[in-house]
Formats: C-alpha cells, structure tokens, sequence
C-alpha cells in the first residue's frame, strides 16, 4: 500500500524569494566569509577551524566534496574550496540526529522539513531502526542490525535479489571489501553514482582510448594553450578548478567556454587564496579579477555536438589552406584508427544543421576553431552538460575525435578531462564497485580468496530501480547517497522502495532518501572523512583516487561525536560476518582491526596498486598507470579510435520547451546547505525555473509567477507545481531547474545510449501559470 503521509519530494511551500543581478566575479572575499561562517556555525569555531587547516593537506583527511585533484608540491594553508568548506562544516557538525530527535519526530512530520532542515538536524550517532507497520525510527543494537541484514539476504531466493548501492564518497578501502563482500555472497548487482553521471565518459573512452578515465595530470591545464569547457558549470560544482585555469590564463591559455548559461565562474574569477597574501589581498579586493572565458559559446542545451562538428569541419577547412599546420597527419598514421571513415563523416555535416542544432552562427563557431588551429597543447573538460544527454556517449566521441586530429594527447599541456564531481568515485570503480566487472579482477578476486566470483553482470542504477519497481528486488543497502533524490523519476524510484523487504543506508547525515523505506529500514551511521578512525591497532586511515588519477590518504583529525558510530569498513565486515559466516574466506576481524591488511590484498589485485602500503605514506600519494597520458592505447586494436557520430535532431511540439536540471551554489550532490544560488542572484528559495523572456511573453507568464510544470516523454506525463518563473539568460527553447526538486520530470526510460545514464539535461516539458 502507498503510504502517502510520507512526501518522497521536497515541501511545496515557498522559503521565501529575493532576486538580484547574477555576479560577474567569482569566490572573492564574499566565499572566504561564506566559508567560514559555515565552518563556525556548524563544527564551532574550534573544530571548524581545525577541520579547514587540515582539509586536503598531505597529512590530513580528503575532502568529502568534489573528486579536483590536489597540488603535487606545496600547498596552501587553505587548500579549499567553498564547496568543500561547506562540506566539511556539515560533516564537523556538532548537532545530533540521535534516538531523542527520532523519537520526537515520525518519517512523516521529517518528510514536511527542507532538505537544508533535514541536513541540518545533525549527524547520526545510532543505529536506528523503522519496523514494519512503524511511524518512527527507533535505537536498535548494532548486533541485532547486522543479523537482521544476514537473516533477510540468506532468506533471499537469489542473491540477485539484493541491490547494493554505493556513493562516490565511500574510500578505497571501504569499497574494496564492500564488493569483496557482496560477490562472496554471489552477485554482481553493485550500481553506484557513476552510473549516473560519468558513465557515459567511461563508455566513450574506453574503446576509443583505451581506459574510461581521463588523461591529463594538473600541470597539463597549466601548461594548456586552449582549454575547452562544455557542459559544466566550474564556479558551483569544482570552484578548484578556477586556480587551475587562472595559472593557465597568466601564462597565455586560451578558453573557450560552451554552455547555455553564462556561468560567473567563466567570466571572471578572484583566488580566495590571494587574500592571505599581504602583496596581493588589496589589489585582489579592488580590481575585477581574473577574466577566464576569451570565447563563450551560448549553445542550445544539447547543441554541443553541433559545436564540435563545426569546429572540426573549420579545422578541416583551414588544413586546406595551411598543409601540414592545422592537422598533425603523422600523429594520425603512428597511433589512431578509422580516421578516412571519420574525415568522411565530417565533411558530409552541413553549415545549415550545425548551425541549427547548436543556436550558434558559423561565424561564431569558426572563430573558436581558430583558436584552436595552430595549437596542440589543447585540453578538454566537460561534466554533467555533456554525459546527461540521449547521445552523449557520442558527443565525448567527438572530443576525443578533435583531440586525435590534434595529436593532442599524450603530451604536456593536452589531453581529454572529465571534471568528476564526487570525492572519490573514480576510486571506487577503480577498487570494483561495477556492475559489469573485467574478468581479470574477478580472476583476481578468485586466486586471493579462494571462492568462485558471480560472472553474470548485474543491474546498474537505472535498471537497479526498475527491477525494484517491478517487484523483483527484496533487498536494497546503500553505502552513502540517497538514490530516491539523485535518481530519475522520483516517484518512480520511491513505489520501488515501498515494495522492498528491508533497506539499508550507510550514512553519517539526516536525508530525504531516509524517509521512503522498505517493509524494515535500517539507518547505520559511520565515520565521515574528517572523523578519528581509531581501530584495534591504533589509529587508521584510508585512501582516494582523485579525477586525475592520484591516490592519496584521508586520514581523520576531529574525535567522534559521542554515540556508537562505527567506520565503514566495521560496517561492512559486521554484515559480512553476518551473512556469510563461515562459509566466507576472508579475514573480516583482521580487516577490520587493521586497514594495511586490506591494503595488503588491494596490492595484490588492483593493477597500479602494487607496494601499495609503501606508495600510500609518501606525501602526495601516487599516480596509478595511465595509457593514453603515454600514447599507449589499450583498445582492442591497439590504436586510438575515431568515430562516426551524427548530429541528433530533437523535434518539439508547439509551446514545447526543453529543461535541464542544474545545481545551485549553496548545495552539492542532494546535500542542500541553504535556499541560495549567489552567483545567479537568487536567494531564499529553491522552487525555481529559469526561462528564456521571449518564452515566457509568449505563454503570457510574468517575472516571479508561479508556474506548473509537465514533462511529456512517449505519451507519458510527469507533472511538479508551484515553481517561480524567472526571467534569465538562457537560449529562446530552453529552461532550467534545480535537481533534486526537478528529477519527477526525468522519466526513468529516458537515458543515454550505451551508458543508460539519465539524461537529466534533457527533460521535454510544458509549463503553464498556476
């Protein structure tokens, strides 16, 4: 039965709006005193300020925020963002959501509160569990939630019955043993975040380039000679980045940004670093800046195939005009594969649909390619913009197929960046969280431990709730996340949940992913990045991979809340222990009472991970092996791939609109730390849509009125109401919300081809006054 006392989406009633002009200037003083007043006011001054100092240090505790690489050489004092400045502040909280909160408050009066007011109830401190026909959550023991777990995964008729999910935040070591365990007890349903935001980058990079990571270190975006941007937003999601491309604009890069909206953090940006430097804080306070953006290109949203395809056809042009200058041939001969089928292809993209699909002129397209001509030393860096699409796989086809034409790849200064926005989700597909495993790391797994590994794939996120959905699902365990906010369809996703036997969330804070439960739910609460992980043998630490390859330690400097938090690797052995019992082969106890034996067995597995406890206590980390930095492609013919791909017409009803979802300023992932999005000058309220003016005269809708909002996808309808239109600079056709109030409209059946990612950028709505 639908239990609808409990809302699946956030409250409909209004926070309270205020609207001013977007911000030309990126970070600055205002992110510094943003930063720390995050900081005091959750953690308290001390444990806030000690918290910050060793954020992202060599010998502290990764950030739980965005995946940015850090320096390899010195560091600042304040090696941080405001993002990750917020992060950490939540993570430093000293309020508590223990059994007291619990008891005063049912799932549903919890199901009326903000997602920014359910973050803010504080960090969890008990195991706590819903029991069936229950309306709030209660204490239970550790011991009694782990044979809980055992008892409802062995009464399964199939280990394939089971979903277990993990979020990008959960460390190497933690992963590792998450699906050593769940393939002891027989399958490979092991989704995680990737598969709904860069999946489609690995699936294009893979078997053009040989590895679905990306290529470049930190130096090559400093060494850059044109960086190109496409579908990220740099200033909210990675404001690290902003360092990066400002070292490279001092010494001479070029950047081309290509986005439907004008992103503060590409028109000019003031390091917040610089305000600690007696020689620069004044003149960083008084002047405007640093300008990033030399090109920005308002695409239609999905237009950025159109872009490429227009940029390569001009650099096709200018080859003509300049033998041997614009096209590196011999680069084309040595290393790549299918380049006559791909100049063909190219050639046949006409001006007229290009110029169509992107909302961009030819001259306008040109002019960016010509930037690009006569360099080599070019990187390109694309997020959510580009994977959330029908055919994003494709569109990263064709950056990789610009970079081949290049030859730019394999040296300094150049190669492919795909700009991850979780702490350490690149790590965790490194240490098998996949639900479509390699065969060699299952032959590992095998030789290590003594069992035979499920060889059948298993279900990725979308399909994961689809199954769930159809009934077929009795158990679902979440290490981190909240899959019912961050997937597609929300409504979708919580009938699925209600179905299920028992769900389980890992999770060191309050969230809405909490509240729509199976027939039992437990809640487990873990350490977070920052926490003092003390084991049997002292102290331990973990470790993360960063978007560019770089595994380093986390190592934790605050004490515990006080409660019965445990570490995520306890967690997992306890369930382990409880489910397998003795049937298992692995030494759970000692894991657990020492994390350099996980290490240990990671060395001997995971290729790159060789002396891995050795490599790991060296300052900085290490860089695991990467081909394509090296010219060295191991795709199945040996040689880096171009591609076909083809330009997608999307045909619109009338008054039909196309809607992305984005992000505001003040949250990260489906973590709300307030109501604002400053650099878009808008202020205490979420329940927005952002539309293009000649739009919005035309459906008679005015600046600040409500709205109702339709999705229209295969005959099917998805509705959400009450959202406040404003008018902002955004392409004619198109408009925008924020995720995770807009994800009902994402129909589940809506995703990319050959990744099954969500395509959340692209949602075909109506909207109408309410």
């Amino acid at each position: 039965m639908k239990d609808h006392t409990i809302l699946t989406q956030p409250p409909e009633t209004l926070t309270g709006l205020s609207v001013s002009k977007p911000s030309k200037i990126a970070a600055g003083l205002k992110a510094v005193i943003q930063s720390m007043e995050f900081a005091w006011s959750e953690g308290g001054v001390g444990r806030g300020t000690q918290a910050l100092l060793n954020l992202n240090q060599k010998d502290g505790f990764d950030c739980s925020s965005c995946a940015w690489p850090d320096p390899d050489g010195h560091r600042s004092v304040a090696e941080f963002c405001e993002n990750g400045a917020k992060a950490t502040a939540s993570d430093a909280d000293t309020r508590r959501a223990d059994p007291e909160f619990f008891s005063k408050h049912s799932l549903a009066e919890l199901s009326r509160m903000t997602d920014r007011d359910l973050n803010n109830a504080g960090r969890l401190t008990h195991p706590l569990i819903r029991r069936p026909g229950a309306t709030h959550y209660a204490p239970i023991t550790w011991l009694e939630a782990f044979e809980l777990i055992g008892r409802e995964l062995n009464a399964l008729a199939s280990p394939d019955e089971a979903l277990f999910y993990t979020s990008g935040k959960v460390p190497n070591e933690p992963a590792f043993l998450y699906q050593l365990f769940v393939r002891q007890f027989g399958t490979n349903n092991l989704p995680d975040c990737s598969n709904m935001c860069h999946e489609s980058s690995g699936t294009a990079l893979a078997p053009t380039l040989g590895l679905g990571k990306g290529s470049t270190t930190l130096h090559d975006i400093h060494e850059a000679e044109v960086i190109l941007i496409m579908g990220q937003n740099p200033g909210t999601n990675h404001p690290r980045m902003l360092t990066a491309l400002q070292i490279a604009k001092k010494k001479g890069a070029k950047i081309i940004a290509i986005n439907p909206l004008h992103e503060t953090g590409l028109d000019h940006f003031k390091n917040p670093q610089d305000f600690m430097n007696p020689i620069k804080a004044v003149g960083t306070l008084v002047g405007k800046g640093t300008p990033i953006a030399d090109v920005f290109l308002q695409v239609k949203i999905n237009g950025d195939m159109a872009v490429l395809k227009g940029i390569i056809k001009h650099l096709f042009a200018l080859e003509e005009k300049h033998p041997g200058k614009v096209i590196d041939q011999r680069f084309i001969e040595e290393f790549t594969a299918g380049y006559e089928a791909f100049r063909i292809n190219s050639r046949q993209d006409s001006w007229d649909e290009i110029e169509a699909s992107s909302g961009l002129s030819r001259k306008e397209i040109e002019a960016a390619a010509e930037l690009l001509a006569f360099k080599d030393k070019i990187v390109t860096c694309w997020a959510m913009g580009i994977t959330q699409h029908k055919n994003g796989v494709d569109t990263i086809k064709e950056i990789v197929n610009m970079h081949l034409l290049k030859g730019a790849i394999g040296k300094i200064g150049a190669g492919t960046c795909p700009v991850r926005g979780h702490s350490n989700v690149q790590g965790d597909r490194t240490m098998g969280i996949w639900e479509k495993p390699e065969e060699k790391f299952l032959d590992a797994l095998k030789k290590e431990y003594r069992f035979e590994p499920p060889r059948k794939h298993g279900l990725d996120t979308i399909d994961g709730v689809k199954a769930m959905h159809e009934g077929k699902l009795k158990v679902f365990i979440s290490m981190g996340g909240n899959l019912l906010s961050a997937s597609s369809d929300t409504e979708f996703v919580a009938e699925g949940i209600r179905q299920l036997k028992l769900s389980v969330y890992v999770s060191t804070k309050l969230n809405r992913g909490h509240l729509t439960t199976g027939e039992t739910a437990l809640i487990l609460p873990c350490y977070a990045h920052l926490d003092k992980d003390m084991q049997r043998s002292g102290q331990q630490f973990t470790s993360c991979e960063n978007s560019m390859g770089v595994v380093s330690q986390s190592k934790g400097v605050l004490d515990p809340l006080e409660g019965e938090m445990l570490s995520e690797v306890a967690i997992i052995s306890g369930m382990a222990l409880a489910t397998l019992g003795e049937k298992s082969t692995v030494d759970w106890v000692g894991y657990t009472e020492n994390y350099d034996t996980i290490r240990d067995s990671i060395a001997r597995i995971v290729p790159g991970f060789e002396n891995f406890n050795e490599k790991i206590r060296k300052p900085g980390g290490f860089y695991l092996p990467n081909g394509p930095r090296h010219r060295q492609f191991n795709t199945s013919n040996g040689r880096a791939n171009f591609s076909v791909t083809q330009i997608e017409a999307h045909e619109l009803e009338k008054d039909q609109l196309v809607l992305m979802t984005i992000r505001s300023h003040d949250q990260f992932n489906t973590t709300i730390y307030d109501y604002n999005d400053r650099y878009r000058g808008v202020f205490g309220e979420r329940r927005v849509i952002f539309m293009n003016a000649e739009d919005m005269a035309e459906r008679n809708i005015k600046h600040e009125q409500l709205v109702n909002i339709t999705s229209h996808f295969n005959g099917q309808q998805r509705r959400i109401e009450r959202f406040i239109a404003l008018s902002y600079d955004i392409p004619k056709g198109n408009t925008a919300a924020y995720y995770p109030e807009a994800n009902p409209l994402v129909p589940i059946d809506s995703v990319a081809k050959e990744s099954n990612t969500p395509t959340s950028k692209f949602v075909v709505v109506s909207i109408e006054a309410a």
